[in-house]
Formats: structure tokens, sequence, C-alpha cells
């Protein structure tokens, strides 16, 4: 990167009042600090993504890499050792368990308790589940604390059943799918709807 280009950066939460607080705040010091490098904050746009009425098709990608540990039957049988993050060469079931599980927790934070919530339905959340590519990276976790960590990246087919599910894909949309979301992981993005590019 070099002094004056230009970066769109997204910002995605379930809670629009904390979005309206981190907006003002930019706008107002017209400045947005990552880390030590400050950019100057040129203007801003509400998006409000949505994967569609029931009925609906699409794709969803993740944009950055999904972090999504295994439960401890996973242990390498000749080490003994506990592998910890889903792999390719692991089903993707427990993925897709770990993935719904998360999103459980974001659904029982942010929804009516009446209303059920992905890991409480017995469809998958999405139609199709396809790993792109895996990769490890450091992650700081706390100051002086950094992790190295194996993430993956997906493209997800869905078609929206009904409205429970509608609003599972969306929350999924606004918190990010697998674990450690506040550190930008799993963060998703529409790229086709009803068949056309978005």
């Amino acid at each position: 990167m070099n002094a004056g280009d230009e970066r769109h950066i997204l910002v995605s939460s379930p809670r629009d009042d904390l979005l309206a607080t981190i907006a003002a705040e930019w706008l107002d010091a017209n400045e947005l600090n990552v880390g030590e490098t400050p950019y100057r904050v040129t203007g801003m746009q509400d998006l409000y993504p949505d994967v569609g009425e029931p009925g609906s098709t699409g794709k969803m990608r993740t944009e950055t890499g999904v972090y999504a540990v295994l439960p401890p039957q996973y242990e390498d049988e000749e080490t003994g050792e506990y592998e910890t993050y889903w792999r390719p060469e692991y089903s993707p079931e427990p993925f897709q368990k770990y993935v719904e599980d998360q999103l459980q927790l974001d659904h029982d934070q942010f929804h009516p308790d009446y209303l059920p919530g992905p890991a409480e339905v017995a469809a998958p959340l999405f139609d199709e589940w396809n790993c792109t590519k895996t990769f490890s990276i450091p992650l700081t976790v706390t100051t002086g604390t950094t992790l190295t960590v194996v993430l993956s990246k997906w493209e997800f087919s869905y078609e929206v059943r009904d409205d429970n599910h509608r609003r599972h894909l969306n929350l999924a949309l606004d918190t990010g799918l697998g674990g450690r979301n506040g550190y930008g992981l799993g963060f998703l993005n529409i790229i086709e709807r009803e068949g056309s590019a978005v």
C-alpha cells in the first residue's frame, strides 16, 4: 500500500446501534486508525445485504478464513496429539456442526427465545459447502500472545426454505461464520443471487 491509496472497509454487525456509533465517531474524527496506520474517512454508505425471500437461491463466499476447531475425538492416532483445527482431510460434518453451533450462539444473543436457531432445525444451513482453500496465519489474541491458526475459505450455495432459514442466513452475513469473528474471521459476502452475480 502507498500513501494516497483508496480502500473500502466493511463493518458488519447485527446491532444497528453499534454500527451507528462507529459511523458517527469515524465521521466526526474524519479518521480511522488500523493499528499505527491512520486513514482519512471520505464517506460512508449503508448496506443491507439480504439473501432474499423464501424460494430465493444464491451463493456466498467467505472473504476471510473461517476458524473452526474439532471435537476431541479427532486425535492423531500415531502421536496421540489433539488435532485442533478443521482441515480438508476430515469430513465436512464436524466443520458444519461447529459453524452451526457458533451461529446458534449468535442467534441466542440477538434473537428472541421463541424463534428457532440454526442448530435447532433439521435442515442444514447451506445446500452445498465447498472448501476452496486452507491456510495458516499468526493471530494475535491478546497483547504478547500470538497463536498460529489454521483457517479455511469456503463457497456456499443456498435456497431459502422459509423465514427462519432466511433469518439464519442473514445473521451469518451480519456476524460471520465460525469462531473468533471479533478478529474479522468468517466474514461472508453474497456473490450470486437468483443466478446472477452480485
